[in-house]
């Protein structure tokens, strides 16, 4: 089930949300494969990515 998405329409707008959350922690992506990224880097892209989600979810609860 790995790299699956529920919504597979909702692919392209994951990728640029993933790719703005890497800007913000000053990660350099590129598009496909970036098996060059250290495990701190993918964290911190991952973590944004979470903490993004969660802001969004408690202002839409408010």
């Amino acid at each position: 089930m790995a790299n699956k998405n529920v919504v597979p329409e909702a692919r392209q707008a994951l990728d640029k949300f993933k790719m703005e959350a890497a800007s913000e922690v000053g990660v350099n992506l590129k598009q496909g494969y970036n098996g060059d990224l250290t495990s701190r880097q993918a964290g911190s892209v991952g973590g944004q990515m979470v903490k993004k989600m969660i802001q969004k979810y408690e202002n839409d609860i408010k």
